[in-house]
């Protein structure tokens, strides 16, 4: 078990530390159920009474938090508390890493190429013609169709399908059991039936890509379906045949894109997004948590809906919605009011 003082914690995360430099950690921990020898953090201002009751042997705070009683626990002040705990997560969880070596219960074809210090498991299936790049990791289960191409460092989780000409980047994590490379949803109707129109393309996922579990991204039906350098995918998400995500953009789980649809940079997709096929999200574009898209966006555009408006658009909307009964009900009264006004009008213009 690796035990970390705060002093070399501090020196790791550029922090300076407040209390015992001497005290060490051997896992990380929730500061609400931290325990002796553990390490916990405080970014979130609604946790900060746990500052105070944690027994945490160690805290990352910003370092300019300031406390309104005394903390027992010791504190490691650093710039930014999440990047600290992401360098953090990455030493601690080095040590859950597979031995490298070629499990002999592994199905290789002898066509493909494969770097000398990978770690491929048992059930592992690697097609003709693959290409493994060295440190990559392939945990049980993992299926390799023929033509792939899996970039350096990468590492694919428990039951990870990936189908024929997928191209996989450098240091890119797809989570368990999703599908990489499945057909495309093509279909041609002709008297009066589907008939399907195979989906001849391919997946391009450049690198620093993160693909959540059971996330299903269909190839193309010509070209490539691209996920492009350093974007985040949530689990339970659908892309489609054509699409392109590009560089460094977020999308939370249970998000839909429809084929051909291309997503531009630095964009945030919340969750359960559908976004329907043959438009262009623009750079900066945030889609609030169930939103409908079905045109083209602006850059920086933040959007909330379905169908989606511009989100104070849609705010003024809603609020207008919510007082929809009352306004009704003040209408029937109006119009009780008008037909009485009606009647006295056509008495007076019959007596007159």
């Amino acid at each position: 078990m690796m035990k970390i003082s705060a002093a070399e914690l501090a020196r790791i995360l550029a922090g300076h530390v407040e209390g015992d430099e001497k005290v060490e950690v051997d896992r990380p921990a929730r500061i609400e159920d931290a325990t002796s020898g553990s390490l916990s953090f405080f970014a979130n201002p609604k946790y900060e009474e746990f500052v105070y009751t944690s027994k945490a042997s160690v805290i990352l705070v910003s370092s300019d938090f300031v406390p309104s009683r005394p903390v027992s626990s010791t504190l490691v002040r650093v710039n930014d508390v999440y990047a600290a705990m992401a360098t953090l997560a990455e030493l601690f969880g080095a040590e859950t890493e597979l031995s490298p070596g070629i499990s002999t219960n592994a199905v290789i074809d002898e066509s493909s190429r494969i770097a000398d210090d990978v770690t491929i498991s048992d059930f592992v299936v690697v097609g003709p013609n693959c290409q493994i790049g060295a440190g990559v990791i392939l945990h049980p289960f993992v299926y390799i169709a023929a033509n792939c191409v899996i970039g350096t460092e990468t590492v694919i989780h428990p039951g990870v399908k990936i189908h024929r000409s997928t191209r996989i980047g450098e240091r890119v994590s797809i989570h368990a059991n999703s599908v990489i490379g499945s057909d495309g949803f093509g279909y041609v109707k002709t008297e009066g039936r589907y008939r399907k129109m195979k989906q001849l393309g391919h997946v391009l996922i450049e690198n620093d890509v993160e693909i959540g579990a059971n996330v299903v991204i269909d190839r193309a039906s010509l070209g490539a379906t691209i996920i492009r350098e350093g974007s985040k995918l949530d689990n339970l998400i659908q892309i489609a045949h054509n699409v392109d995500i590009g560089k460094h953009t977020a999308i939370a789980a249970q998000a839909g894109i429809a084929g051909s649809s291309k997503v531009g940079n630095d964009v945030l997709i919340g969750g359960q997004v559908g976004i329907v096929g043959h438009i262009n999200i623009a750079d900066g574009t945030q889609i609030q948590a169930q939103s409908g898209v079905t045109t083209n966006t602006k850059e920086q555009t933040r959007l909330y809906g379905s169908p989606a408006l511009p989100y104070t658009q849609y705010l003024k909307s809603y609020t207008i919605f919510r007082k929809l009964p009352e306004l009704s009900m003040e209408i029937d009264v109006l119009r009780k009011k008008l037909r009485e006004l009606e009647k006295q009008l056509e008495h007076l213009q019959a007596n007159s």
